[in-house]
C-alpha cells in the first residue's frame, strides 16, 4: 500500500489530513467511510500512517503506537508536506485526533493549518476518568471541532461537559454512540447513519471557515 491515501475531487475547496486511531490502519471501515464522504462534499482528504502502523503491514506483528513525541514528530512532518496550496485542517479518528490537537496550537500560529477536527476525542483511557487529555483545550484558540458518540467510553456527554474547554471548540454529539459511533440497536440510529452524519457536519465545520 501507498505511503498515502488521497481522496480527492476535481476542485477541493480545503484538504483535510486525516490520521488514524490507535488499534486500526489507515484503510480501516471508518476511515475509508469518512474519507469517501468528505470527498463527496469538496474536501480532498489525505490519509497517512505513524511508523508503527506502517511497519504492522510488512513484519508481521502487532507493534504497540509511537510515543507521543515520535507521533507528533510523524504528523508535523505531513503537516509541512501538505500545507500550502489548499486551506489546511488536521485531525483524525481517536489517538490521531488527539495527536493532532498537541500540533494544533502552534500550527495555526504559523498558518499552516485553519482548523482541527477530531472524531471520537480519547478524553481519557478507558476505564480512568480522572487521568484527563485536556489541560491543552482549555485556552486553545485555533478553530476545533470535536464528534463524539455521547456514551463514549473514553468521554461520554456528562464527563465533557463539565470539562469546561476552550470557547474555540465546538463538540457535535452523536445519540447513543459509543467510541466508533456505534449506537445500540434500540436506539433506532445506525453506524454508518452516524459516519454520515459526522461527514456533514465535519464538511459545514470546514467549508464555513473564514479563511477559504
Amino acid at each position: 500500500m501507498s505511503e498515502q491515501l488521497m481522496d480527492s475531487p476535481g476542485s477541493p475547496h480545503a484538504r483535510f489530513l486525516f490520521a488514524h486511531g490507535a488499534g486500526a490502519p489507515m484503510d480501516s471501515g471508518f476511515m475509508q467511510a469518512l474519507a469517501k464522504g468528505l470527498c463527496e462534499q469538496g474536501i480532498e482528504v489525505v490519509r497517512f500512517e505513524f511508523p508503527y502502523m506502517a511497519q504492522r503491514r510488512t513484519g508481521g506483528s502487532k507493534r504497540p503506537p509511537d510515543r507521543m513525541p515520535q507521533l507528533q514528530e510523524c504528523f508535523r512532518k505531513q503537516i509541512e508536506r501538505f500545507s500550502g496550496d489548499l486551506p489546511l485542517f488536521i485531525g483524525g479518528k481517536s489517538m490521531g485526533g488527539r495527536v493532532a490537537s498537541l500540533l494544533a496550537e502552534e500550527c495555526f500560529a504559523e498558518d499552516l493549518i485553519v482548523g482541527l477536527t477530531c472524531l471520537g476525542y480519547p478524553f481519557h483511557p478507558q476505564g480512568k476518568p480522572n487521568k484527563l487529555r485536556t489541560e491543552h483545550l482549555k485556552d486553545i484558540s485555533c478553530p476545533v471541532l470535536i464528534v463524539q458518540g455521547d456514551r463514549d467510553p473514553l468521554g461520554n456527554r456528562v464527563e465533557v461537559e463539565a470539562y469546561g474547554l476552550a470557547d474555540a471548540i465546538e463538540i457535535e454529539w452523536l445519540e447513543d454512540g459509543d467510541h466508533d459511533f456505534k449506537p445500540r440497536r434500540a436506539s433506532g440510529f445506525t453506524q454508518v447513519g452516524h459516519w454520515q452524519s459526522a461527514v456533514e457536519v465535519v464538511a459545514r465545520f470546514m467549508l464555513r471557515s473564514p479563511r477559504l
